[in-house]
């Protein structure tokens, strides 16, 4: 096999290959192997058919066309190894030459990985904001808290903010109700807001017995973006009555004798999460930090095709969740242009640093255990809610645990970059990454010449 590689872009690859008919003879042999296998002849058993006669019943053509199906992509994956190539996508394949017991030509284009030089990534600099907890997030907490323990009492009067209210409600068009727009005896909190626009406004001051129109907007279904008159109809009303926080209730609520003692812990629990928020934002700024020291080619198909499954998934969470687009916009005081830069731009950053990480684990040798796979899977599943094993025989029959042992590999790589980076809090304070253990805690630093001197420790020298 003769191939020559062709430079169309620093992310697209053009193939050149010739094949001597005499390297298609194994191929050639296995396709009137094939045939013979499903062709019928009189005076001959199944499978035992000569080439010769498979020539004069079936002809030449289909036998070539045959071995050509099964030795291209045996010699495109040759080609790509000898050229040191890295495939992202299938290739455009096609046959540009060949006749019998001629050799056989043809061309594959096909997107690469960009060829770029890694740069230095050990020892970078980032910075995060300081964790902050302050009072008013501790007695979100506590109230939360008291929430859960609190109870449920009819009351005669209005609903107001804050109140439990069982309500009817149909969603009308014309005069008719809109398929799936009609629910009866559903619980809601006023003032929870997610679920109709105006409803809120519309339950305050309606007590048992009271009903009220107004117009909205479906955020699901069908009929998404459609206005829609809406009847939402009072049945009971009730207050939510809370415990007093004391130390009665801080013993029915939790292990501690004391309110104190609660609030402590509910402090200390904060100061743990909000430290798992600091360490995922200091990846990200060091990862940002890398980035900024190179400048990565990237295909543009393969934005183009994450830039739409990321708008796919906002989309449909936007949806799961009752908010329309235009109302998430107004939220986050951006416009549709400002939206879809802004997410043009983090999906240029995640193809980039996708690039960079693949070469460090590459230039770092990373391995990958068994269990590793395994723990991944089962991560992957529970954020899926889906069943471990089911999830993962899905990925095994459909190809992608290649996807997943990528992903691991990524991770070891982006994990070794930021141990080694200097991360600091806007107060000039060194972030603690290394030692950083998943419920937000700090370990003890590792003695790393200790764990290797006991790794190197066998049964026979402790015996």
């Amino acid at each position: 096999m003769k191939s020559a590689v062709e430079t169309l872009s620093p992310t697209r690859a053009k193939l050149t290959v010739e094949v001597p008919f005499e390297e298609l003879k194994p191929s050639l042999d296995a396709a009137y192997q094939k045939i013979a296998q499903q062709i019928n002849v009189p005076g001959f058993r199944r499978g035992k058919v000569p080439p010769a006669v498979i020539d004069r019943q079936v002809g030449r053509g289909p036998v070539l066309d045959e071995a050509i199906n099964a030795v291209v992509p045996q010699q495109y994956m040759a080609a790509l190894q000898e050229h040191d190539l890295e495939p992202l996508a299938q290739p455009e394949i096609e046959v540009t030459k060949f006749e019998d017991n001629e050799s056989l030509e043809f061309t594959a284009e096909v997107d690469v990985k960009p060829d770029f030089e890694l740069p230095a990534y050990d020892g970078l600099e980032a910075s995060v904001e300081d964790i902050e907890i302050s009072d008013t997030d501790v007695d979100e907490q506590v109230e939360a808290l008291r929430e859960r323990f609190g109870t449920l009492a009819p009351v005669e009067r209005a609903a107001a903010d804050g109140d439990f209210v069982t309500i009817d409600l149909v969603a009308a068009t014309d005069g008719e109700a809109v398929e799936g727009g009609e629910v009866s005896g559903m619980s809601y909190k006023v003032g929870r807001g997610g679920m109709i626009d105006g409803l809120d406004e519309a339950l305050v001051g309606l007590s048992a017995g009271d009903d009220a129109t107004f117009d909205s907007e479906l955020v699901g279904g069908d009929l998404v973006g459609e206005q829609v008159q809406v009847t939402v109809t009072v049945t009971a009303v009730q207050e939510q009555q809370l415990p007093e926080y004391d130390d009665e209730f801080a013993q029915l609520a939790s292990e501690f004798d004391t309110a104190d003692e609660l609030t402590a812990d509910v402090r200390e629990r904060l100061g743990r999460g909000k430290r798992l928020e600091q360490a995922a934002a200091a990846r990200d700024a060091v990862l940002e930090a890398l980035l900024e020291k190179v400048d990565i080619p990237l295909p543009e198909v393969m934005v183009t095709d994450e830039l739409n499954a990321r708008r796919q998934n906002v989309e449909q969470q936007l949806a799961m969740a009752g908010i329309t687009m235009e109302k998430y916009l107004e939220d986050e005081g951006q416009t549709q242009e400002e939206f879809e830069a802004d997410l043009e731009r983090r999906v240029r950053d995640a193809v980039a640093a996708q690039f960079i990480l693949d070469k460090v684990a590459k230039k770092e040798e990373f391995g990958i255990e068994q269990a590793e796979l395994s723990e991944h899977l089962v991560r992957r599943a529970q954020q899926s809610g889906q069943d471990p094993q089911e999830f993962a025989n899905h990925m095994f029959e459909h190809n992608h645990i290649p996807e997943l042992v990528q992903e691991i590999l990524r991770g070891k790589a982006l994990a070794t970059i930021v141990e080694s980076a200097t991360v600091t809090d806007a107060s000039g304070n060194v972030v603690e990454l290394k030692n950083l253990r998943p419920d937000g805690t700090i370990g003890e630093p590792v003695d790393e010449a200790a764990a290797e001197a006991d790794a190197e420790t066998t049964p026979e020298d402790e015996a």
